[in-house]
């Protein structure tokens, strides 16, 4: 175990043991005190809730335990193709929108091209529904009969969540090297940094940093969006709860895909706020990590 040793002539904080106590104390109060006024929040709802005229008939539509045990598995099968779809589109949206947010923030006159390109193409992508995105490549490029061209639902449907995607992680990575004091860039260049090396090693590593919180928030959006695949054809969780909601008129098979993404994405949410309140303490601590 190592002991830190303040400096010689450094202050020493002191923290009263007994107020530090009355601190923990008051803490665990309010916890249960909050605890307690959750539980009897969700109590009222479910007596209010089941004490309705219909709930009946819609505990025995979206809640029935029967249909929910003898199509979950299926659920859980077809869900496999959302992880696919996801661990598949997550790298490729993250290189496609930090080339373009590059590009987007060359000055030079000589990159031009690709700085209306990227703009053009950040336009274009976060003005268009991911849905309609995923329609025009799923059905329109197949139909162009273009040899050698892929004709896989799954394919074009990934696709078109990276294209969707990547112009909205383009501008939180612009965001992030904006973010990025010039200052720094000039430090760099005044020690004989290129531009590219400046870029990766002193404007890169600090605007990522920056821009973990709000990344990880779009890749909770893009867990759930990989569902819109489905129109394309492809079975996957939401498709397989409408198949079987379709052959048993009962929407049970909604709950439990609508759980399977729940218990998904909340533990990803958690992430996402610690992350983001680990960012806001070292930003109090005045970066100091």
């Amino acid at each position: 175990m190592s002991i830190v040793v303040p400096a010689p002539g450094a202050a020493v904080a002191y923290v009263d043991p007994a107020r530090r106590a009355r601190v923990r104390a008051r803490a665990r109060r309010d916890a249960l005190r909050g605890m307690v006024s959750l539980l009897a929040f969700v109590v009222v709802i479910s007596v209010v809730v089941s004490l309705t005229p219909g709930w009946p008939a819609v505990r025995e539509t979206f809640f029935n335990g029967q249909e929910f045990i003898a199509t979950f598995p299926g659920l859980l099968k077809a869900f496999w193709l959302n992880v696919r779809i996801f661990l598949i589109a997550e790298p490729l949206i993250l290189v496609v929108g930090l080339l373009v947010a590059l590009a987007r923030t060359l000055k030079s006159p000589l990159f031009l091209p690709a700085r209306v390109v990227a703009t053009l193409y950040v336009d274009i992508f976060r003005g268009v529904p991911t849905i309609l995105v995923i329609f025009l490549l799923g059905f329109g490029v197949p139909a162009l009969r273009l040899q050698g061209m892929p004709k896989d639902a799954v394919f074009w449907g990934t696709a078109a969540l990276v294209l969707s995607y990547g112009a909205y992680v383009a501008e939180v990575f612009r965001a992030g090297i904006d973010s990025v004091h010039p200052s720094q860039r000039m430090a760099a260049r005044s020690l004989g940094l290129s531009l590219l090396q400046t870029n990766r090693y002193v404007v890169l590593p600090q605007a990522v940093r920056n821009v973990v919180p709000p990344l990880l928030n779009d890749f909770i959006s893009l867990q759930k969006d990989t569902a819109l695949v489905a129109v394309l054809g492809p079975i996957e969780v939401l498709r397989r709860a409408q198949i079987d909601a379709s052959s048993t008129f009962n929407y049970t098979p909604y709950v439990g895909a609508a759980l399977i993404f729940i218990a998904l994405t909340i533990p990803m949410t958690r992430f996402a706020d610690w992350t983001q309140s680990r960012s806001r303490s070292r930003r109090r601590a005045g970066g100091v990590s």
